[in-house]
């Protein structure tokens, strides 16, 4: 399909078809889950982030009246069982079980210790405040410098680095340790005329949503499981219960709800196996509805990390060299994000010589998830930061510096990859004609900052079936949970292959037993890969009707002809259905007609974005306040331009959360000191300004209709531009996330 087709349905801004439920309130979310008989299942997290668990005591728990079940690790791995698992040395199974309820240690401040089962939310409180938990408290690491050093207490005593080389001979703290080597740095910082060389830090940040995780599990008399899960992916959550009770799959049915916010952080599964386990134990269905302060403990939020970066260039603008350290917090158990916060941060230049070097380093913190480009936001923060820095030294513009320095189609990236189908010069280019970045910024105390990003995005496994009704209608079910208006988006793109009105396309959300197996919504994905399989799924629907019609005709198949809704012979203008006319005769010719795709996309569209920002900085209190933004990304083709531009402004949004307000706050013992919404501060309304999104069409020729991820850019530019226009307000360089009123006035020397 060519990409500059003039679209009947792709492109345009129709009604989401959700809308109408959500704002009737009529949409089912997790915690709307009621089942006849349920019990309400609550979690004992531990206090400490570093202890031993001596003994654990349910008994006052269970003899009160009202409690149903009370279930420890010893649910949900025997002590046999466990002695088999470790002369199997079955770490990522142990570590699975540890996380969903802790066995002998516990590694973070909300681990799960324990979960209740009872008549009503408030006695299954009441019954986890009975259960004695003795711990034998351990010394807790929660920095990740602190974590290197040869004396720190080591998380896991058996953990060595994992590296291409081999694993580390002595334990350690640090899970995985990995080098990219490009050219000859050395050489290239010789070779420049001016090096800039920073130390950046940030802290561990929550994705924010504003529904906590929920999920409600029933058993039947057969023996089978099902779980109504609030999720980024229903498969997911299938494949993590049926691995950690030992279940057969088709024992296992995942129906997704609604979700009232996501952007990584469901991915992951947190309380669906600890339901499964006390709906077993408690003969009924129970619902375990995390509280506020359960989901900053006992939830993955982004790594903290500290990144330090040295960039050299030559007088005339060409970056030569660039040498970075990233350390990244990955929580309480192995993980690996600095990788992908490199990929991220060198993403939009090209580097003839370059040193990368990767830790991922276990502390005493939660086990660290997905968050809208993870690892990347403050990767690009330090990035763009250093690339303004090294541009005003130089007496160049930022934004000509950025363009001279910019990958293009054709260019060499880290790993040796060359790019393809890229459209960052396009969006470098849209920037600076911008008439924002042209406009004047008069007044004190004030400047205005740039910043450019990359995200590679991704593809995966995605499935639709597609089924006509004699009305005329189709009905859409795919595999994919919608989070960000992907049955619309992916319904609007079926509707234009199959040259229907949006209308007459019902998009729905399937479970695991009704649809094909789909990868979770994240990384960009779905409208791109979850598309495709409605794409597909469309044009069998199509072959399917034209045999179907060349049946009726007594015509040879291939004689059939579809466009613009019509069914026709060439050679015979009376042989002649529109789509409704066919779909009638369905039910006496063969009945149904399904079209049917199953996709795993390997081939995917990396996405650029350029944020530009006025700020205005008070020189006596630090407080920035945000004049002016605009957003400039290449989208490949908007199937939905309003969805597009909501998930530019929702991502910006969060960016800028990021860059001035948001981070987890421990003390020395690890104990999170901010785990509500009062002292966790998110952006309001009222401390944005209007989000202005620009969206670049340099469509992606691996997607029929040219489709680019789009939900994850928009997060990545906002601290590196807020940090570069205070630098010009201030003269200051800003070198943490968040950037605190009292971190500006420390780095412009005030305090």
């Amino acid at each position: 399909m060519a990409n500059n087709k003039n679209f009947s349905v792709i492109g345009t801004r129709p009604p989401r078809v959700d809308a109408a439920e959500k704002v009737t309130g009529r949409a089912k979310y997790g915690s709307d889950a009621q089942l006849p008989g349920m019990a309400y299942g609550k979690v004992l997290r531990s206090p400490h982030a570093h202890a031993r668990i001596v003994s654990i005591d349910t008994h006052a728990a269970e003899s009160l009246p009202g409690v149903y079940a009370v279930v420890t690790s010893a649910d949900l791995l025997s002590a046999e069982e466990r002695a088999a698992r470790v002369a199997a040395e079955d770490w990522g199974f142990l570590a699975a079980c540890d996380q969903t309820l802790a066995h002998d240690k516990v590694l973070f401040a909300g681990q799960p210790i324990a979960a209740v089962a009872a008549r009503t939310p408030t006695l299954a409180e009441q019954a986890l405040a009975l259960i004695a938990v003795e711990y034998e408290v351990l010394p807790a690491v929660v920095d990740v410098l602190d974590a290197l050093r040869d004396d720190a207490p080591l998380l896991h005593p058996g953990l060595r680095t994992r590296s291409l080389a081999a694993p580390s001979e002595q334990p350690s703290n640090v899970a995985v340790y990995a080098q990219q080597l490009k050219g000859d740095p050395a050489q290239g910082f010789a070779e420049a005329d001016v090096i800039v060389e920073r130390e950046f830090r940030s802290l561990m940040v929550h994705q924010g949503y504003i529904e906590p995780h929920v999920s409600t599990a029933e058993w039947n008399a057969d023996g089978k499981l099902t779980i109504y899960a609030d999720t980024q992916g229903l498969f997911a959550v299938r494949d993590q219960v049926v691995w950690l009770l030992r279940l057969p799959m088709s024992d296992v049915r995942v129906t997704p709800l609604e979700v009232g916010g996501a952007f990584g952080g469901k991915n992951n599964s947190y309380v669906d196996v600890v339901a499964a386990l006390l709906a077993r134990k408690a003969g009924r269905p129970v619902k375990v509805t995390m509280g506020r302060a359960d989901t900053f403990l006992g939830t993955g939020p982004s790594s903290g990390t500290v990144i330090r970066l040295k960039l050299g260039a030559t007088r005339e603008g060409r970056i030569m060299a660039a040498q970075a350290a990233l350390y990244y917090e990955v929580g309480a158990y192995p993980g690996s994000l600095a990788g992908s916060g490199a990929h991220v941060m060198f993403g939009p230049y090209v580097f003839p010589n370059a040193q990368v070097d990767c830790y991922d380093v276990v502390v005493n913190k939660p086990p660290t998830a997905s968050y809208r480009a993870p690892g990347g936001t403050p990767a690009t923060f330090a990035m763009e930061a250093l690339v303004d820095e090294l541009a005003e030294k130089l007496g160049l513009d930022p934004l000509d510096f950025r363009l001279l320095n910019s990958v293009r189609n054709g260019s060499e990236d880290l790993d040796g990859d060359l790019y393809h189908h890229i459209g960052g010069v396009e969006v470098l280019e849209a920037a600076k004609a911008h008439p924002h970045y042209t406009a004047p910024l008069a007044g004190p105390n004030r400047g205005r900052g740039v910043a450019h990003s990359y995200w590679g995005n991704w593809g995966a496994r995605s499935s639709c079936t597609i089924t006509v009704n004699p009305d005329g209608t189709v009905g859409l079910v795919t595999g994919s949970v919608d989070i960000t208006g992907t049955r619309t988006s992916v319904a609007m793109q079926a509707a234009e292959v199959l040259g229907l009105p949006l209308e007459r396309v019902k998009s729905s959300v399937g479970d695991t037993d009704s649809i094909g197996y789909s990868d979770v919504s994240a990384g960009s994905r779905t409208t791109l890969a979850t598309g495709t399989a409605a794409i597909r799924a469309a044009q069998d629907v199509i072959a399917k009707m034209s045999a179907r019609a060349a049946t009726i005709w007594e015509v040879p198949a291939e004689s059939v002809t579809y466009q613009n809704g019509v069914f026709a012979v060439a050679a015979d203008a009376e042989k002649r259905f529109t789509f409704a006319e066919l779909a009638a005769q369905l039910p006496n010719t063969g009945n149904t007609v399904i079209g049917v795709a199953n996709v795993d996309v390997g081939e995917w569209g990396a996405s650029f974005a350029a944020h530009i920002v006025d700020v205005e900085v008070d020189p006596e209190t630090g407080k920035t306040t945000l004049l002016r933004y605009t957003a400039v990304q290449d989208v490949g083709k908007a199937i939905h331009p309003s969805q597009v531009e909501g998930q530019i402004q929702g991502g910006t949004v969060q960016g800028i959360g990021w860059a001035l307000y948001e981070g987890y706050v421990y003390n020395e013992a690890g104990q999170m000191l901010n785990a509500n919404l009062l002292d966790y501060k998110l952006p309001t309304a009222l401390d944005l300004p209007m989000i202005d999104p620009v969206l670049v069409e340099v469509p992606f020729p691996g997607h029929p209709f040219g489709v680019r991820g789009v939900g994850e850019s928009p997060i990545l530019p906002p601290p590196g531009a807020i940090a570069n226009a205070i630098a010009r307000a201030t003269g200051a360089r800003m070198t943490q996330l968040p950037m605190t009123p009292a971190h500006i006035l420390k780095q412009m020397g005030k305090i």
